[in-house]
């Protein structure tokens, strides 16, 4: 671990620990200057925010690339500021990346540069205070996944959470005012339950420090009473279903997205969304397993309501926007169902989904934006026949839309496989893996569609007389550049998934002992070193202090933490 607790200039930080403050403070000093008037023009503008989102993607990649993985609570690249003023609360600025993390770390980087490349290139008005607040967005959403502390893993979710409601209501398309407003009550409220449930769990746990491998370490040895668990994990469950847009606190998901700018949409749908489900699997099942259990079914009901209700309103949806949007909010739904089989396979399967799904959803946004550009609308209905005048976009949509029904080949489908396999795993979940194999057929009838009634068929009347005045070209080089970015990752995830499952395992299954009596520890065996279940050694090194692990704690009990 890198310390900086002296003092801020006495730092003695190592190339991959400043690549991973970078990827944090770089956005931000960008941020910065563009809101305080230090660049004046636009031009200038757009140069500088290429470094804002460039060096969060540079070091996301790097970082996943060098990772050698850590298991436990142990993190890489830590970096570690104990002089925050917040000290004699137990809150400390500390950083670093472990196997869960450090996949959704460098998606975000991905994400990030493709919606800042959209956005530089979009055109939008007051264009410098436009990337002042993406910017701003990136630096957090890169923060709450390097964040060890779950204080700034909170803060930083409201840096990256307040500039969405001002983009929305600037920027934003129809009714973008009472959007903006909805969100943020929602979001708030959802965010103030969240805090209320990590002040809960570290109280009644009375941890010195605010952060994960403090609390991992005490209830390891000391286990929160049945009663607790189950309230603090309601809470927590609560919180993040709203922030995710669970069933049936979804509503504002959809509308939010239709209304967004693009690169807003991609960011939050593809990134900012997966923070509650992050936190569901990083922090609330595993140090509250007694909890998660006592939740599971009716958070399998609540999620099929995802998968089927919200699945059958994206069938009805003729605007493609919205329809991408509602079809976002349904996919949230199989990660629910992993959370809910508390399960080392449901829960690596969940960061595999949320992997790819932040590049698809991201995708399927910027191509549908494509696409309006081109035909002037966002209604299906009054397009066809794109496909000939336009066939670069159209391979790209028809990848898009083959990544979110989950075709092989891409990342999606080793997510929904693995966490389809944890339902059928357990026999009392079996009845949830008949329904939401169900969503796979929802998924191919609306993405199919969307493709046949855009690029195939006649031209419609109303396309025909768009065009007339705004000639249809194929794609650019400016276009494909982040399209292809975001193609790239999701085939590189479909064709080689052992990219993330490795260290995906390593750390999830060290994480849900507790619920593995019955339920195998890994991915599945084709992207998995072994489908056997993980050894557990018989000391387990947990924030420097070796727990003892005997025969009788090694059985699975209500109640015990590992």
């Amino acid at each position: 671990m890198r310390l900086a607790g002296s003092g801020i200039f006495d730092m003695n930080l190592g190339f991959e620990e400043l690549l991973l403050l970078a990827s944090i403070v770089v956005p931000t000093v960008v941020s910065i200057c563009l809101f305080t008037g230090v660049v004046t023009s636009d031009e200038a503008a757009k140069k500088l925010a290429y470094v804002g989102f460039g060096v969060p993607f540079v070091s996301g990649v790097l970082l996943f690339l060098w990772f050698e993985g850590a298991v436990g609570a142990d993190y890489k690249y830590e970096v570690l500021f104990d002089r925050t003023g917040l000290q004699e609360l137990g809150i400390t600025f500390h950083l670093g990346l472990n196997g869960v993390s450090s996949p959704l770390f460098a998606m975000a980087g991905f994400v990030g540069l493709a919606a800042g490349l959209a956005a530089i290139h979009s055109g939008a008005e007051r264009i410098r205070l436009y990337l002042a607040l993406l910017t701003l967005m990136q630096a957090g959403l890169m923060g709450f996944f390097a964040s060890v502390d779950l204080f700034f893993y909170f803060l930083f979710h409201e840096f990256a959470l307040v500039p969405t409601f001002i983009m929305i209501g600037l920027w934003g398309g129809r009714d973008r005012r009472s959007v903006a407003l909805e969100i943020t009550i929602y979001l708030t409220l959802g965010a103030l339950i969240v805090l209320g449930g990590l002040v809960a769990l570290n109280v009644m746990g009375d941890a010195e420090k605010f952060d994960f491998p403090t609390l991992v370490h005490l209830l390891s040895t000391t286990a929160l009473g049945e009663s607790a668990q189950f309230k603090i994990f309601g809470l927590l469950l609560l919180g993040f279903g709203i922030l995710v847009a669970l069933f049936p606190f979804h509503t504002w998901a959809p509308r939010a997205y239709s209304a967004a700018p693009t690169s807003v949409s991609m960011l939050h749908a593809g990134v900012l969304k997966k923070f509650g489900l992050y936190g569901l699997v990083q922090v609330a099942v595993p140090l509250l397993p007694s909890g998660a259990a006592q939740w599971s079914d009716f958070l399998i009901w609540l999620a099929l309501g995802n998968v089927l209700f919200v699945g059958l309103v994206t069938m009805a949806q003729n605007n493609l926007k919205s329809m991408v949007g509602y079809g976002s909010v349904m996919h949230m739904g199989y990660c629910f169902l992993g959370v809910a089989t508390c399960s080392a396979l449901g829960a690596g399967s969940v960061v595999m989904l949320m992997t790819a799904h932040g590049l698809s959803v991201a995708l399927m946004f910027l191509v549908g934006t494509f696409v309006y550009r081109r035909c002037g609308t966002f209604e299906m209905d009054e397009m066809g026949g794109l496909g000939t005048k336009t066939p670069v976009l159209a391979c790209f949509f028809l990848a898009a839309a083959f990544a979110t029904i989950g075709l092989p080949g891409f990342g999606n489908f080793w997510g929904e496989f693995g966490i389809f396999m944890s339902l059928g795993e357990n026999p009392g979940t079996r009845f949830a893996l008949v329904l939401a194999v169900i969503g796979i057929i929802i998924s191919a009838i609306f993405g199919l569609r969307a493709v046949a009634k855009v690029f195939f068929g006649e031209q419609t009347e109303e396309f025909a007389e768009f065009e007339k005045e705004n000639p249809v070209k194929d794609l650019n080089l400016v276009e494909m550049l982040p399209a292809g970015l975001l193609v790239a990752a999701l085939l590189l995830l479909g064709l080689w998934p052992r990219t993330i499952s490795d260290r995906v395992n390593a750390e999830i299954g060290n994480r849900y002992q507790a619920f593995e009596s019955s339920v195998p520890g890994s991915l599945p065996a084709c992207c998995a070193l072994t489908a056997e279940e993980p050894e557990v050694k018989e000391g387990i090194e947990t924030n420097g202090a070796a727990v003892e692990a005997t025969e009788e704690s090694s059985k699975p009990k209500a109640g015990d933490h590992d």
